[in-house]
């Protein structure tokens, strides 16, 4: 017997190994991945005349992120003479908006785009009250702009001096439509194309790529 079990012992060996690898031989060990993507992108904007929101748009389509609308509580008012009195005396005042848009978890953004229109010049106090309501020391913030056809105004300035503990990088204005004039809309067809054109180089410019 004795010898029978040394002589049966490689065998019974060999049988329980073939036995694991015919049962293991399909497994395949869990790889461990890693996001490699370190920083995470914000889009807010404010528009009236969805102008700033088709840029918006754009510079996802180029640098990702999450797109976000900035609302406030209190809507202004549609007639374009009223919202302009309406900012007038909100920007005297100093007056802050309450806003309806909550950003959850801003501590996962690393980089955050501003978009807003021009409004007399300055930035629209929606703006100034998001900028005010969150910490964004160590962030870059990235502007952006739409205007009626005389620029940023004192817009990006505005947006520096609210960020002082953030990198504010250099910003991007565009002209966009006219309300005054009854011009709302005009991201479309070929004014669309040569846009998206000059978002995609800023953009390149400032390191980000498709």
């Amino acid at each position: 017997m004795k010898n029978m079990s040394v002589f049966l012992m490689p065998i019974i060996t060999m049988m329980f190994m073939s036995f694991s690898c015919s049962e293991g031989g399909n497994y395949t060990a869990p790889v461990k991945t890693e996001n490699q993507r370190t920083e995470s992108v914000l889009i807010v904007y404010l528009t009236r005349t969805k102008n700033t929101q088709a840029v918006a748009k754009m510079i996802q389509e180029t640098a990702g992120g999450t797109l976000m609308e900035l609302e406030v509580q209190n809507p202004y008012p549609s007639d374009y003479k009223a919202i302009v009195a309406q900012v007038q005396q909100e920007n005297e005042a100093g007056f802050l908006p309450q806003l309806k848009t909550k950003i959850d978890r801003m501590d996962s953004y690393d980089r955050i785009f501003i978009g807003f229109p021009t409004w007399g010049m300055q930035l629209p106090p929606p703006v100034k009250s998001f900028l005010k309501s969150y910490d964004l020391k160590g962030k870059t913030i990235i502007p952006f702009n739409t205007n009626a056809g005389y620029g940023v105004g004192g817009g990006f300035e505005t947006v520096k001096k609210l960020c002082p503990e953030s990198k504010v990088l250099e910003g991007f204005s565009v002209e966009g439509g006219k309300e005054r004039d009854g011009i709302l809309f005009v991201m479309q067809g070929e004014r669309e194309k040569r846009v998206k054109v000059l978002v995609e180089k800023w953009l390149q410019k400032l390191g980000f790529e498709k």
